[in-house]
């Protein structure tokens, strides 16, 4: 990972929150654990020493990446942009050209993307022709069937 790293407050605060339990409880948990393990003698050929250790291991990765995005977080908020153009954290709803169907997307970090809740990533091919864009301009996008092609339909904070 390198660069900065833009978050909302929302996403940098539950990041925050995920890594000090993580550094705390899990921790402590994965400790006891590990300890019980040892405690059931040689750990050479302990199954639930290893798989303790194991665990130890993903754990400490996940905290050092989070750690990671902590450092280079910066918060952003709607009202830094202009509303005319299409940015991070913008609103924009668009027209399939192909069969005229209607999707909003909210415009986020990697970091915050969720498919689900309609939140993409500027950095994704949609993302990426959608910036700068404004209300009635054409986004086209490469995908492996062809291109699709999308009409801007409306842009909100």
């Amino acid at each position: 990972m390198s660069g900065i790293v833009y978050l909302t407050k929302e996403r940098m605060q539950e990041i925050e929150e995920e890594l000090r339990h993580l550094q705390i409880h899990k921790r402590r948990e994965i400790a006891e654990k590990i300890a019980e393990a040892r405690s059931h003698g040689d750990i050479s050929e302990n199954a639930d020493y290893d798989a303790a250790k194991d665990e130890q291991g993903l754990l400490e990765l996940k905290i050092a990446k989070l750690s990671e995005i902590l450092s280079k977080a910066q918060v952003i908020k709607a009202e830094e942009f202009p509303d005319d153009k299409i940015y991070i954290l913008s609103n924009v709803t668009l027209k399939n050209l192909a069969n005229g169907s209607s999707i909003t997307y909210k415009l986020v970090s990697a970091e915050e993307a969720d498919f689900e809740q309609n939140k993409i990533a500027v950095t994704s091919p949609l993302g990426k022709g959608m910036m700068g864009k404004k209300v009635g301009d054409i986004v086209e996008v490469k995908v492996p069937a062809g291109v699709n092609r999308f009409e801007i339909m409306a842009v909100s904070k």
